[in-house]
This record gives structure tokens, sequence and C-alpha cells, in this order.
């Protein structure tokens, strides 16, 4: 029988999950996410997060309580009766009450290999590491920080040249596919638990503005993992001529010199061991652009320091 559930998520990330449950023909009893938010021109009109717009699009009821740690909160959520929870990048702390309140508990779709990149932001810290390999993991809940018993896990590999934003994308519909499957064994009564283990723990702490800066004085494998794993959003920076741009995409340059320096006049740039040739990037409010487009209209010559 179809299991009653409650599915908690915000952005763009958890929406392919909504859609394959709803899809699915699963009662959802209620959509939990963040509240709109100013935007839009000026920051006039609020904007709902992409979950509640598609929430809202299949009628399905949405709320967005600032916290779940009050009592009202706690036992509004407890009426809805839900078999389990679907929680896929909520953004709030799920207190216990909460994670006991479905018959079966909370189940969260965490876009890593746990343990690794346990936290906020895993999909940029893998990237951001050079990791060969990631995948997603649905686990059940407990009031640890991504710390519950696995129960699925699919692995896939990170490409040299990916960026975090094209694994976003390829992670999304995978975990949404994972997280329909663990339902689905979850009605058979056939979802096994295994605890995680107690080596490999890292975390995924959410991105500082304060490292998005490149430091040239790095190795070229370190800056071009660092420029990949914060694209397209935050994205890494540097200034060139004095005006701050995003690198959106790199790959690896020939030649050697002092760190931060042009090496030709195709934005090949020296770093501590090599060099790192920005292959597309984007100046304040404008659009991304390739680096011959940006040349065309601001040169760099060989010789140039970047800051």
């Amino acid at each position: 029988m179809p299991l009653r559930l409650v599915f908690m998520g915000t952005p763009d990330f958890a929406v392919p999950t909504l859609l394959e449950l709803a899809g699915s023909g699963r009662k959802i009893a209620a959509v939990y996410t963040r509240a709109a938010k100013p935007g839009g021109r000026r920051g006039l009109e609020l904007v709902p997060s992409p979950v509640e717009r598609e929430a809202r699009r299949l009628g399905i009821p949405v709320l967005t309580p600032a916290s779940l740690k009050g009592a009202d909160e706690q036992a509004a959520f407890a009426a809805h009766n839900a078999d389990a929870a679907v929680v896929v990048a909520y953004g709030l702390i799920l207190p216990k009450p909460v994670l006991n309140a479905p018959r079966f508990g909370c189940f969260n779709l965490h876009a890593s290999l746990l343990p690794r990149w346990r936290g906020a932001a895993p999909i940029n810290r893998a990237v951001m590491a050079g990791d060969a390999e990631t995948g997603v993991t649905v686990m059940k809940m407990d009031e640890g920080l991504d710390t519950g018993a696995m129960a699925l896990i699919e692995r896939m590999p990170i490409g040299a040249a990916m960026t975090a934003g094209e694994l976003h994308d390829a992670m999304a519909p995978a975990g949404a596919k994972l997280m329909a499957r663990a339902i689905s064994e979850l009605e058979q009564g056939r979802l096994t638990f295994t605890p995680q283990p107690e080596d490999g723990v890292t975390y995924a702490a959410k991105i500082d503005k304060a490292e998005t800066r490149i430091d040239w004085a790095k190795p070229w494998k370190n800056v071009h993992d660092h420029i990949r794993g914060l694209a397209p959003f935050p994205g890494a920076w540097c200034e060139i001529g004095g005006d701050r741009v995003k690198v959106l995409r790199s790959a690896r340059g020939e030649g050697r010199g002092a760190p931060g320096t042009a090496l030709d006049d195709r934005l090949t740039i020296a770093c501590l061991d090599g060099a790192v040739r920005i292959v597309e990037l984007q100046k304040a409010g404008g659009k991304p652009m390739r680096a011959e487009d940006f040349l065309r209209g601001a040169p760099v010559k060989a010789g140039t320091r970047l800051a």
C-alpha cells in the first residue's frame, strides 16, 4: 500500500525527487520549504523556492515555517499522520519530535557518499577536493549532522573537467530515482539499513565568500579544482586589469612563471607548479563568455599580473 508522505525541500536539487514521488501516485500530504524571499527587480517581489513553485503547481499544500522547534509547529507536523517524511536539502534542523512523528521516520537524500562530505555543500566540496567519485545516499535521519544509518547508495564519477553545476544536474535526477526506490522498498518491508562507518568522515562546510578568491600560488590542479568546484555559483574570482572577474571554466596550461602571471595572450596563468588556462569567465553584471570573446574587448598580454 502506498505510503502517506510529507516532503521537505527547498532548492532546484530537490525538485526532481518531489516530481518523482508525486508522479508515482503517492499521497503527499504536505510540502515544507523555505519561505519566499524578496527578489526580482529591486527586490520588491517575493520569490518562492523552486520546491514551492512545483508543489503549488501540483496542488499540494505548502508550509513555510521559520523553525520547527516550537511545540505548535511540531504538533502541526504530527497532524499530517505521515508514514514517512522525505527530506532533500530542506535547510532547517529537524528536532527529535519531528524526526519521530512519521510512522517509519524521516529519510534524507544526501549528495555524497557518506560519511564523506557530511554537511551543507557536499557537491562543491567534492569537486574542490579533486575527488574522482561521489554519489547520492538515502539515509534514515537521526539528530546528528548527516549521521543516520544508510539505506541505499548510488555512485557516480566526477570528470576531470566537470563543474559543480554539471555534477549537481547529474546527481539531482539520480537521487530522485534512488529515493523513489527507497520508498518503494520501505512500502514492501524490504528496506534495510547500515550504520555509517567511523572512518572516512569529512565535513562539507558552507562556502564562505572569503574562500572564493583564486590563489594562483597554489599548484595548478588545486587552482583548477577550486575554479570548477565553485562554478557556476558562487564563482571563483580574480582581478584582471583592476576589474573583478569570475572564472567559470579552466584547463591545464603550458609553461611556468611567477604565480598569477599571464604566460601568453590566451589567458594562460602561471601557478605554483605549472599553469591554468582560463576557458570561460564572466564580468561583473555580464553574461558568461569564452576567453577568446573576452580578450577581443580586453586583451591580456604576456607578463600581465592577475590579482
